[in-house]
């Protein structure tokens, strides 16, 4: 199994880049899964440029912030977004498992998504216009870390031990793939990265911001998904996709502490 089609299989799968993914099958996914966070740093990169681009041309910290949150959106088709508010009508429907699932494969959104959406990126809109507001540097680093720490948390999630609820779909064809050893590899890999990237342009208290929102993050995430596989008997593309704007969010509202 080669690295390259790891990575297809993430960009093709977790972004829109025109990539074709070459092989769909379990080892494809196990290596796709580790390889998430680059396509999250990928997505990152982009949401950061466009900030930083428009704060160049003389946008406000506001407007930067509006459009970095919208890149992620638009590089996923919004289908982690979407995934969300899914999650949340499935969660707030208090209807057992079958039925719960059957809520969150409807295609309209209920009161509960929509809610979820609505403060989900009021959130990441807030800590973004904050961090750009303190300094350019730190926006660019909140956005590309967050999008980074977003696809960790999906990483996290394909662990063996964790099942999926449905026997179809993105979660059934990830869930379990990845092994727990190699998960925390990857998550620590990823940790000290993040340490080194807000270190090296925040000091020492950014140093130890960056590592405190990975863990507030990952640890945000895997309460979600602990509920959900209890609620739902596993986990699904919907729960995948609640996951990375959990992380994402908690990611940018640490980074943003003073």
């Amino acid at each position: 199994m080669s690295w390259s089609d790891g990575l297809r299989f993430a960009f093709g799968t977790l972004t829109v880049f025109p990539v074709t993914v070459s092989r769909w099958d379990r080892e494809a996914a196990r290596t796709g899964m580790l390889s998430a966070p680059v396509a999250g740093l990928a997505v990152g990169f982009f949401a950061a440029a466009t900030g930083l681009f428009l704060l160049l041309v003389g946008a406000g910290p506001l407007t930067a912030a509006v459009a970095t949150a919208a890149v992620p959106a638009v590089l996923t088709r919004g289908l982690h977004l979407d995934g969300l508010a899914d999650t949340a009508d499935g969660l707030g429907s208090g209807r057992p498992a079958e039925d719960a699932l059957r809520v969150m494969k409807q295609s309209d959104i209920g009161p509960f998504g929509v809610i979820t959406l609505v403060f989900v990126l009021f959130a990441q809109v807030a800590a973004l216009a904050e961090a750009y507001g303190s300094s350019w540097v730190r926006g660019a680093l909140a956005a590309v870390v967050s999008a980074t720490v977003a696809r960790l948390a999906l990483t996290l999630a394909a662990r063996a031990g964790v099942p999926a609820a449905r026997p179809e779909g993105l979660g059934a064809a990830v869930a379990g793939v990845v092994s727990p050893r190699a998960a925390l590899l990857v998550a620590g890999g990823v940790t000290v990265l993040v340490a080194a990237g807000t270190g090296a342009f925040l000091g020492a208290r950014g140093l130890v911001l960056g590592v405190l929102a990975v863990l507030v993050a990952c640890g945000c995430a895997e309460l979600l998904l602990r509920h959900c596989v209890r609620r739902f008997g596993g986990i699904t593309g919907d729960v995948f996709g609640g996951l990375a704007e959990t992380a994402a969010t908690a990611t940018l509202v640490v980074l943003t502490l003073s």
